[in-house]
């Protein structure tokens, strides 16, 4: 069989091998120079002068000294190199980085990346520092006190790849009708929607997560249970409050779930248009499902609502909203959506909006 891609050219930057030190002995005593054995060997000249240097020791010969190349030595000279070549650990150096990271991460529950990114961007450990990577690869090996397990994501991301179904209950606009410009994140005002559920019980409390594409602010609100009507009543209860609702929330997209069956009951009173995911994707959310992953962490599967007290939630929101994140450039959410209420001149709708106090 015929390869037509194959090739018999040396690669570059290829490690010499114990044949070619035997062919640089013979003919360095030969008497080639080192560019002639480089021609001979289809190397750089560098690379055989550099393995000559290593590999030459001083001998007696005849009451002379004479200097003489074995690949032996070259060979344990480069192995000794490559054993220090390695780069030491930083963690003694970034102590006190370290003791951030640990105190953001067991009393906040920022990320890693979070704690990285936050110290970078506002400079408060100069030069003492880690990357993201690095942080991960110490939590691996146990350079630092947070083990593997502790990580909210590394024992259960999933890979498996999804497929789009037509859906066969039409609640509204399909989401392949909405713009590019929100699927780009570049315009304010586009909203993803979603119910969480701690314990799956008809009598039982439920949480509507609302999600802004852009600036990932979150809002939450608590229904007393996962109905239509409640859920509409309570957006239109929050949507009301606003002086001027259709530029904060420009669309929703949401589930196919039969709790939003009439949410296009507030299309164009409140907002301007309200588009359905296919069914079974969640990823077309994905902001919102992640904000759910993130909420799972303080009221996890089976865990009854009616077991936390009322402001539970809305400390949970302040807490995301607060978050320091990569996205955004490791400001939070509050930042960058007060920002955009700014430069639409609706700053008083914040405290109806988000229902805490912003000095939070």
């Amino acid at each position: 069989m015929e390869y037509n891609n194959t090739t018999t050219i040396s690669r570059k930057n290829k490690h010499l091998s114990d044949f070619e030190r035997g062919q640089i002995e013979l003919l360095h005593n030969k008497g080639y120079s080192a560019y002639k054995i480089a021609k001979e060997l289809g190397r750089a000249s560098n690379t055989i002068r550099n393995e000559l240097k290593r590999g030459t020791v001083s001998q007696i010969k005849n009451e002379k000294i004479v200097q003489v190349y074995y690949p032996d030595t070259g060979k344990a000279v480069y192995e000794k190199n490559r054993k220090n070549s390695k780069k030491s650990y930083k963690a003694l150096e970034c102590g006190h980085f370290l003791e951030f990271v640990y105190e953001k991460f067991i009393n906040e529950k920022w990320s890693l990346d979070a704690c990285c990114g936050y110290a970078k961007k506002h400079n408060l450990f100069p030069n003492k520092t880690l990357c993201t990577r690095t942080l991960y690869n110490y939590v691996d090996i146990g350079l630092i006190e947070i083990k593997p397990i502790d990580l909210p994501l590394k024992v259960r991301r999933k890979t498996t790849k999804k497929r789009v179904r037509r859906n066969r209950i039409q609640l509204g606009k399909s989401i392949e009708e909405r713009p590019i410009e929100i699927e780009s994140r570049n315009t304010f005002g586009n909203w993803e929607i979603d119910t969480v559920i701690p314990k799956r019980n008809k009598k039982e409390p439920s949480l509507i997560t609302i999600t802004e594409r852009k600036t990932r602010m979150e809002i939450i609100l608590k229904i007393e249970s996962k109905k239509s009507k409640l859920v509409n009543e309570s957006l239109e209860n929050l949507l009301k409050k606003l002086k001027n609702p259709a530029s904060i929330f420009k669309s929703i997209t949401s589930d196919n779930g039969l709790e939003f069956a009439n949410l296009t009951d507030l299309e164009r009173k409140y907002v301007e248009d309200i588009y359905y995911c296919h069914p079974n994707n969640p990823q077309e959310r994905g902001s919102n499902e992640k904000h759910n992953s993130l909420i799972r962490r303080f009221l996890p599967k089976g865990k009854s609502l009616l077991n936390y007290c009322e402001d539970h939630y809305i400390k949970i929101m302040n807490w995301m909203n607060n978050l320091p994140r990569k996205i955004l450039n490791y400001r939070t959410p509050l930042e960058v959506f007060i920002e955009e209420l700014n430069n639409l001149g609706l700053i008083d709708n914040l405290g109806e909006l988000v229902q805490f106090d912003i000095a939070i």
